[in-house]
């Protein structure tokens, strides 16, 4: 049996778009003998389309989409399982049901609805989806195919620990126990660092374990936040891996579960996979919301650096336009750095001061201020004029804007409301510091695209005399480690103490945690890149005083 592997990369609501790239998909792996094709979970709507869902003109859209491949299929001698949104008539329930239809020579042979609903995190199908009761098998030329969407296969009795089990039902253990003689999953498992490997160690355990060869068939591409990594694979029934996808690109291949060929698989290093998936992620992003070039500040440190390359990455130099824009605080060796950095990657660097501009507001505003000392006032004024002017240049020449803070600073604060978080987009905003360091290493691995500068430089936001971050904030190395404890691991703050931090900067930090998430709420996407990011998975109240 011949499994042709469809891994592609859809754009919500693209009806026609997303329909094209299957056809051609499917007419290819026809030719190459395929037997049965396999798309992403949701494919013809697109991961995750949110409350569009809702729309019943979304959802009549998505049935034409549908009633378009059956028919444009029936010539084909392969079957075709397609991911879409499907019509819930039953109440009470939810309206629609998250499915797969099993097409084959111009008719819908069998309809499979996903039976676990993920509700966690970014996730949160319950609110659109009723789940099916129970796991459904599919009869093909005499064999007992087992059908399962992305969620249903990460329930395994074995693999995960009872604790971080979410649902009592394992559709593949019941699948198996049917007589299920082949797994199916068509998914769409947004990718953060490490998710591979749990993913490829799960499915060999379940094929192994049931003794049932697994195909998992993953979307690839970014959806808002989301970064889709494909890596679609196959294992056999004792659980070796029998065929790998490539990862953060598109691929349509055919795999023979009788006589499999040799598995080439390429090892990506952590900053590699950071990189490729960050630069896909904006990539789609940008092309998706119809923009064509992106416009940012660079500042001549580590983080519009790092931004910046995978801006040329993503979207080609032509494509990225980087603006200095200097104030009285701003020092010749950053402007020089911004020069190096524009000139390494091939982009123009416009000059715009800004010192001007600063000195009318605070002539303005002087009047009103009379008596105050001078303070992050002064200071937010410089980093909003910049957000005026990165606007503007936005409307004028319809670049999409670009900020450059990091996870560190969005996290405590360090960054200007209505100033350097104007943008449409955060690159790296799911990134530590010490992992913009890591990877702007790693940029400058065979040659200097980052000014050796900037990464051995201390940084600053340079919005005072002689500024550095280490005058508000510690050094990056313990902050992160904090940050990491309090936000992702969810440690308390007698946790955070006993891992041998200063109860004063522990306090100091939690207070910026908190105070700051007004901020957060107002910023721009997140590219989601670990397991717990800013954002959509994120839902933390505003107003509150719990200190724990």
């Amino acid at each position: 049996m011949k499994i042709g592997l469809l891994q592609l990369n859809s754009t919500i609501g693209d009806f026609s778009g997303n329909v094209s790239k299957l056809l051609e998909g499917y007419e290819k792996l026809v030719k190459e003998g395929a037997d049965i094709v396999v798309t992403p979970e949701l494919y013809l709507c697109g991961y995750a389309s949110r409350d569009l869902f809702l729309r019943p003109d979304f959802i009549e859209a998505t049935q034409l989409a549908l009633r378009q491949v059956v028919k444009e299929t029936a010539h084909g001698e392969a079957s075709l399982c397609v991911g879409f949104a499907e019509r819930n008539p039953v109440r009470p329930g939810r309206p629609l049901w998250n499915s797969v239809a099993w097409i084959h020579r111009g008719q819908i042979v069998q309809t499979i609805h996903k039976t676990l609903l993920p509700t966690y995190d970014v996730f949160d199908e319950d609110r659109y989806f009723e789940p099916a009761k129970s796991a459904a098998l599919v009869r093909w030329q005499d064999r007992l195919i087992g059908v399962t969407i992305c969620e249903d296969i990460w329930n395994d009795n074995d693999f995960w620990p009872e604790a971080d089990r979410r649902y009592h039902y394992d559709p593949v253990r019941n699948l198996a126990v049917a007589g299920a003689q082949l797994i199916l999953n068509l998914s769409a498992s947004p990718w953060y660092a490490g998710k591979q490997t749990t993913r490829n160690a799960m499915l060999s355990r379940i094929a192994q374990d049931e003794g049932v060869p697994i195909v998992q068939v993953n979307l690839v591409g970014g959806n808002d936040e989301l970064v889709f990594d494909g890596q679609s694979t196959v294992f056999d029934a004792t659980g070796h891996l029998l065929h790998a996808a490539p990862s953060f690109a598109e691929a349509t291949s055919t795999v023979d579960l009788s006589s499999p060929a040799p598995v080439e698989t390429v090892t990506l290093s952590p900053e590699e996979k950071l990189y490729r998936a960050i630069a896909l992620g904006l990539r789609d992003y940008v092309e998706k919301c119809g923009f064509k070039s992106v416009a940012l500040g660079l500042s001549g440190g580590i983080d519009s650096a790092v931004v910046a390359a995978l801006a040329v990455e993503a979207l080609g130099k032509e494509n990225v336009h980087g603006y200095s824009l200097p104030s009285r605080h701003s020092s010749p060796g950053s402007l020089d750095d911004a020069r190096k950095l524009a000139e390494n990657l091939g982009i123009p660097l416009h000059v715009v001061p800004i010192a001007d501009s600063v000195e009318t507001l605070e002539k303005t505003l002087g009047p009103l201020f009379q008596g105050k000392e001078a303070d992050a006032t002064e200071e937010n004024i410089q980093a909003r004029l910049r957000g005026v002017l990165l606007m503007a240049l936005s409307n004028k020449f319809g670049h999409l804007i670009l900020t450059t803070g990091n996870k560190s600073e969005i996290s405590v604060g360090y960054c200007t409301l209505y100033g350097d978080m104007c943008g449409a987009l955060a690159p790296i905003g799911d990134l530590w510091k010490t992992e913009v360091y890591a990877l702007a290493r790693w940029i400058n691995r065979e040659k200097e695209f980052i000014p050796a500068a900037s990464i051995t430089k201390p940084p600053s936001a340079e919005l005072r005399p002689n500024q550095t971050d280490q005058d508000s904030l510690p050094d990056y190395a313990v902050l992160d480690a904090i940050l990491q404890a309090s936000l992702v691991d969810h440690k308390s703050r007698l946790e955070l103490i006993d891992m041998g931090h200063a109860p004063e900067l522990v306090d100091d930090i939690l207070r910026k945690i908190r105070v700051s998430e007004y901020k957060r709420q107002q910023a721009a996407p997140v590219l989601k890149v670990s397991p717990r990011a800013f954002g959509t998975g994120r839902r933390i109240p505003i107003a509150h005083r719990f200190k724990g």
